[in-house]
């Protein structure tokens, strides 16, 4: 029977269900492993992705519109109550912000694991080698990140050594330094805050970049970089800003605003604001529905790597949680990252098979007497929140 890190607030949490070493690892492999076996790739689920695009697509261009329309307006002198005014710019921005994260959550994602590979004839473009390839990065999937950083960040390190050390979006571990600084709670809560508006060019083009390169370095047999270059004049730094900063924001905050400058640098300047309040609420939304996934007091964390495929799908269960699904527009908002569970045993799965899949995968929970966790995703980031300020610390396997 495995032993847990004690600690008032969790302790005893786990005798109510099936302890580590309880679960039969062997038995839940074949029962998911048979899953797996059923899926079948075909048109329907690309047209599944198809739809998830356009509906990304119709957010951006109509976000873009209302905010170029405020622009205009305010050029020819129309009057319009402020109300009005910042309500179109406010909601333009929004669906600037809902474009941004769909483009990543509900096309990148599943593209770049490969999801669509084995649909007949699709086009190279919706294949995981042919998407954001090259120059096409600027046409599926223009971002502070660089798509390949990602994908070897997301796809390899994070998912297959999930809940440990190793595991690059450790939450716990990646803020050890603000849970041991002396400063007020209030000060701590205001840091993860702003770094919730900010947390894709602070956190993930650098991380992803330097996860690449301990890639590399270990190719190489060199020392890893263990602390993130921000720097333009080091390196690592210089190819932060030259290949992951510069080129998306050149383009969503020079070019784009500077396509209004033959109706004055008024326009341009209001064009400016309202993207970069687009950028804001992308930055907040993909924050909301990405990081409380793996990260709350109720999530565990393990010490060494997994030693099978059934430990394998026992960890995927045990350190990820579920928000709310339902319909193509929720799961659509939730980047389909609502059905963590499921993507985390299936992570090459188009996103139309997570409904049908998640009462297939509640059963096997339950006839392994595994906790499935699913709650809402506001409850999730609050607790999450909680764990990044040092209130709360996860539970851990010792030993394992």
């Amino acid at each position: 029977m495995s032993k847990f890190t004690s600690q008032e607030t969790l302790a005893n949490k786990d005798k109510e269900y099936s302890p580590y070493h309880k679960v039969d690892q062997w038995q839940l492999q074949r029962d998911i492993d048979t899953i797996k076996k059923s899926i079948q790739v075909g048109q329907k689920d690309f047209e599944h992705l198809l739809k998830l695009e356009r509906w990304g697509r119709f957010a951006t261009i109509s976000g873009f519109l209302f905010i170029a329309f405020i622009g205009i307006t305010s050029f020819f002198n129309v009057s319009f109550s402020s109300f009005i005014f910042y309500t179109v710019g406010i909601l333009g921005a929004f669906l600037i912000g809902v474009g941004n994260v769909a483009r990543w959550s509900n096309v990148t994602h599943p593209i770049l694991h490969g999801a669509y590979d084995k649909v007949p004839n699709i086009p190279y473009r919706y294949t995981k080698a042919g998407f954001a390839a090259g120059n096409r990065r600027y046409i599926d999937w223009l971002d502070w990140i660089k798509p390949d950083a990602w994908a070897y960040e997301h796809n390899i390190m994070h998912h297959y050594h999930l809940g440990e050390l190793d595991d690059p979006d450790n939450v716990e571990k990646n803020l050890e330094w603000l849970h041991k600084k002396k400063i007020p709670m209030w000060m701590k809560y205001t840091v993860i805050y702003i770094f919730a508006a900010f947390w894709k060019i602070l956190y993930y083009a650098p991380n992803t970049l330097r996860i690449l390169k301990n890639k590399d370095a270990k190719v190489q047999k060199l020392r890893e970089t263990q602390h993130l270059e921000y720097s333009p004049f080091t390196k690592s730094g210089r190819e932060l800003w030259l290949e992951y900063y510069l080129p998306y924001g050149l383009f969503q905050f020079l070019f784009l605003p500077l396509l209004f400058l033959p109706f004055g640098w008024h326009t341009v300047s209001i064009v400016f604001g309202f993207l970069l309040l687009g950028e804001f609420f992308a930055n907040l939304h993909s924050f909301l529905v990405i990081v409380p996934n793996h990260s709350a007091e109720d999530i565990y964390q393990f010490e060494t790597p997994h030693k099978s495929q059934g430990e394998y799908y026992l960890r995927q269960i045990m350190g990820s949680v579920n928000y709310n699904t339902g319909t193509d527009l929720i799961d659509f908002l939730h980047g389909f990252l609502n059905y963590q569970v499921e993507h985390h045993l299936f992570p090459n799965m188009p996103h139309s098979f997570y409904q049908k899949m998640q009462p297939i995968v509640k059963e096997i929970c339950k006839k392994h007497n595994l906790e499935y966790r699913q709650e809402s995703v506001w409850k999730r980031f609050f607790m999450t929140i909680e764990l990044m300020v040092g209130n709360t610390k996860v539970l851990r396997v010792e030993g394992v």
